[in-house]
């Protein structure tokens, strides 16, 4: 039962703390812009910047603790770099806005490219949610991913699946981000454009969870129980599915 309950609590745990990215992401963002508007009387463009920094000030310093070369995170960064040099340069606070639309597009693009060349950028995101620190589940993952195992051929197509689903969704919420940016009223795109990208996410995540994680998950479990291994926390083999698909501002 204690084995059980440590689990479940180191679940809820790890749940809790999928969430803290979006926080600073989206939540942190839109209140400074409101506050530094209407609070302190910041011009639109000022607030925006301002507002824009704690995304990209949270990708470095996550690219600086790991202290590791994060494909995705530094792909976020080079773009927020990027993008917040050209909206200084321009002073337009609609460009501010498309810019995070670049950002969905590119990482979109560069997930899409990855899955060409055989690399599915996504795959890192996901495997501590299928593994969840087990060894056994490790092992498992590893056989089926390095395609010697026999269930290995599904394996690998639902992993290029997982990053095709989510390069799709990326690219999809770019093209109503940039329509919204340039035809909506800034102020109301602020929060717009927010909802939209928590839109974006959930529907990434109930779809690549639907076709791709949850099967991978059970692919996993079977291969690792073929291996001998014993689930020495009681979980069925629905509990060895991921809990939560990760969504991409986790990565």
């Amino acid at each position: 039962m204690t084995t059980k309950t440590n689990a479940q609590t180191k679940t809820n745990a790890q749940q809790i703390q999928n969430f803290r990215p979006m926080l600073l992401d989206v939540a942190v963002p839109m209140g400074a812009y409101y506050l530094l508007k209407d609070a302190f009387g910041a011009s639109t463009f000022t607030a925006l910047v301002w507002s824009s920094l704690v995304p990209a000030v949270r990708t470095v310093w996550s690219v600086l603790k790991e202290r590791k070369a994060n494909a995705l995170a530094l792909l976020i960064l080079v773009v927020n770099v990027v993008s917040l040099t050209l909206s200084f340069v321009s002073g337009d606070p609609r460009l501010m806005l498309a810019k995070d639309s670049g950002v969905s597009s590119t990482i979109g693009i560069g997930i899409l490219v990855s899955v060409a060349l055989g690399r599915p950028m996504m795959t890192a995101g996901l495997k501590p949610f299928v593994v969840r620190g087990d060894e056994g589940r490790e092992a498992a993952w590893e056989r089926l991913a390095s395609g010697t195992a026999t269930a290995s051929t599904a394996f690998l197509r639902l992993e290029r699946v997982f990053s095709l689903v989510w390069g799709a969704v990326l690219l999809a919420e770019c093209v109503v981000r940039v329509v919204g940016a340039y035809t909506v009223p800034v102020d109301t795109m602020v929060w717009l454009g927010s909802l939209v990208m928590v839109a974006a996410m959930t529907l990434g995540m109930l779809i690549s969870g639907a076709v791709a994680a949850k099967p991978m998950g059970r692919l996993v479990c079977a291969e690792a129980r073929e291996d001998g291994w014993a689930d020495t926390r009681g979980e069925s083999l629905e509990a060895g599915e991921p809990a939560e698909v990760p969504a991409l501002a986790a990565a």
